[in-house]
């Protein structure tokens, strides 16, 4: 609602969710540019009355398969203390193949973020497992593996650095 309909969250109902705490919202936004004022006011009144907010993404190609995109949006969200919750893997559901997105282009956008912009401006990447199997992290992985009792990783940068670990 936050994204779709920002007018409905006036003083009285905010006044309203307000009494009825402990309430969260969750919200989704799919691109910077439903940003508008209409929502800064919407989000600032909930703020205001301690009513936190997330917000779901869904990767959509040609729409927001961007880093520059994914970071306007999320740090846009961080701005209005909207917090980056989730980017979802788009489904495979009948309909939707053109906006499907390979995972590995949401992973490398995700490993991309990690060097542009604060931990709190990126969400978890996910997807729905099919046939009921839940929401599953799918990175981006930055461990590529261990000799002995290092781990090898490789950094937002693509550089590869030894951590000494306990194995």
């Amino acid at each position: 609602l936050p994204a779709v309909l920002p007018q409905r969250f006036t003083p009285e109902l905010v006044s309203i969710l307000d009494r009825h705490a402990p309430i969260w919202l969750s919200a989704h936004f799919t691109h910077p540019c439903e940003l508008t004022n209409a929502v800064e006011q919407a989000c600032d009144r909930l703020a205001h009355a301690a009513i936190p907010i997330v917000s779901q993404t869904v990767l959509l190609q040609d729409v927001n398969d961007r880093l520059e995109t994914l970071q306007a949006l999320f740090e846009g969200l961080v701005r209005l203390r909207v917090r980056p919750y989730y980017l979802h893997q788009c489904d495979p559901i009948v309909g939707s193949a053109h906006f499907r997105t390979p995972v590995a282009r949401g992973q490398e956008i995700m490993r991309k973020l990690h060097g542009r912009t604060t931990g709190f401006a990126i969400p978890m990447y996910m997807l729905d497992a099919p046939g009921g199997g839940g929401k599953v992290p799918i990175g981006p992985n930055f461990i590529e593996g261990r000799e002995g009792d290092e781990l090898l990783i490789r950094n937002y940068e693509g550089k590869r650095y030894r951590y000494h670990d306990l194995a």
